[in-house]
């Protein structure tokens, strides 16, 4: 102990104790070279913000400028539609799972509400194209929100069930509204005493609308009738920010770039020639004329003393592999592959490309998870049980499953028969694999006994299964047995 601590600890104990532990976690945490200050260090952010508030008041740009890339950064859009088509695909199938009986009939509510844009507020999406606008505005937005309205049924009589779905951009969140009784109300979204989310505060118009119908009012809706899809990467958090604030920086430099190399190869491409005189020669008045419109096989004269000199335009070098680097590094920013993100094949086998994509089919089972099933089909699931009710029908048992999209192989000639082998060892269930492949094991049952019942009823020979060992069923043995026979 120093003597000034020594001094301090004398006149006030609590002080002094204070300071001695202060100077004990500052030589722990100066251990780590990373939390020391110096000129490796400098310019290191390291804010000790919350979850949310690490991005509180900069969410509005972040979005704005997220939009302007994918519509403006082929990179940027082609991020999103890789995204998109591997999470959403075809779609993520809802299946009923109950009895007999009570099984047809919400089949056929679910088909005929969710199924059909009689469940869209606006009479345009279906369940398959709203997720995959949601899961487009998870991905430029960071979020976005799902409002339950209640139909009248008087009015509204064409509805399987009285309510519908609306999208909402997180736009419509009024941030002018700071409270809400004792509840504390930040950019729009209301949070109770416990830090839970109660209600969301919604606009009536887009901010950005190019002509609002009416003046812009709020309305405070409760939290039973919001489906708010977002990603969640710290404890606590409880909004979203876009995909591509990670990669933004390096997404408008390698834009910038390359627009600069292609205004470089516009240069190199041109030809152009400055006509030289000798000393004391005197200048016509046209001189080279023609040079202006040089063409290939073009045959220009120029007048006697003269001759042209060339330039040389500047070469282009370095770009594929700089261009090669700065989209990977984009790539693993959103989690998928390079060859995804740029299209570029060029050195992928079957090998490399498996390992690329075994890592990004986790992260998309893992976004399927929580945010498609976790989330939305979750929220989804409750407005449907609860619309049940309201018909008086509430009384039925079931659970509703979500099967995601199929996987697609890279090659099904050697993953399908490994599939095989590991059903036959039981390493996996047949059940399990078909739903990994995006396929619904109850549709596929249903299907084969179908197929099976009208073979049957137009006298066709039942299909046998083909063995791993020849086409027939037969194994090699087997067939050079035969040959042998007399």
């Amino acid at each position: 102990m120093n003597p000034i601590d020594a001094v301090v600890n004398y006149f006030n104990p609590v002080a002094g104790a204070r300071r001695v532990m202060a100077r004990a976690r500052t030589a722990t945490v100066m251990n780590y070279d990373a939390a020391s200050r110096g000129r490796r260090s400098y310019g290191w952010k390291s804010p000790g913000t919350a979850a949310d508030a690490a991005a509180f008041g900069a969410r509005a740009r972040l979005r704005n400028l997220s939009r302007d890339m994918i519509r403006n950064r082929p990179y940027a859009m082609r991020g999103r539609d890789v995204v998109v088509a591997n999470v959403v695909g075809e779609g993520i199938m809802p299946s009923i799972v109950a009895e007999e009986g009570a099984k047809a009939q919400i089949e056929e509510i679910l088909r005929a509400h969710l199924l059909t844009p009689a469940m869209d507020a606006l009479g345009e999406y279906d369940l398959l194209e709203l997720q995959q606008i949601v899961m487009s505005a998870v991905f430029s937005d960071g979020e976005v929100l799902l409002r339950r309205r209640m139909r009248n049924t008087r009015f509204n009589a064409g509805l399987p069930l009285p309510y519908q779905v609306e999208l909402i951009e997180v736009d419509l969140l009024d941030t002018t509204v700071q409270s809400w009784g004792q509840n504390l109300v930040e950019e729009g979204i209301e949070y109770g005493p416990t830090g839970a989310i109660e209600a969301y505060h919604i606009l009536s118009e887009h901010p950005g609308a190019v002509r609002n119908r009416k003046a812009p009012t709020t309305t405070r809706v409760h939290w039973s009738d919001i489906i708010h899809v977002r990603r969640f990467d710290r404890p606590g958090q409880l909004r979203g920010v876009p995909w591509l604030a990670p990669v933004m920086m390096t997404l408008g430099e390698l834009s910038d770039y390359q627009e600069g190399q292609i205004l470089k190869q516009k240069m190199a491409a041109l030809m152009a020639a400055v006509i030289e005189y000798p000393d004391g020669v005197t200048r016509p008045a046209q001189a080279g004329a023609g040079l202006e419109e040089l063409a290939p096989g073009a045959m220009v004269e120029l007048p006697e003393g003269a001759k042209a000199q060339f330039t040389n335009p500047p070469v282009v070098d370095g770009y594929d592999e700089f261009m090669r680097r700065g989209l990977q590094a984009v790539a693993v920013g959103l989690g998928v592959t390079y060859e995804s993100l740029a299209g570029d094949l060029k050195n992928v086998n079957f090998s490399s490309g498996r390992m690329g994509r075994n890592e990004m089919d986790r992260l998309i089972r893992m976004w399927q998870r929580s945010m498609m099933i976790g989330q939305l089909g979750v929220g989804l699931e409750r407005w449907f049980r609860d619309g049940l009710r309201l018909i008086g029908l509430g009384h039925l048992a079931f659970s509703l499953h979500w099967t995601p999209p199929r996987r697609i192989l890279i090659d099904p000639t050697k993953e399908v028969p490994a599939m095989i082998e590991e059903i036959e060892a039981g390493l996996n269930s047949r059940q399990n694999t078909q739903r990994e492949l995006g396929r619904d094991p109850d549709r596929i049952r249903a299907e084969r006994a179908e197929d099976q019942e009208k073979d049957a009823a137009a006298n066709l020979a039942p299909i046998l299964p083909k063995s791993p060992q020849g086409a027939t069923g037969s194994t090699k043995e087997e067939k050079d047995n035969a040959e042998d026979r007399p």
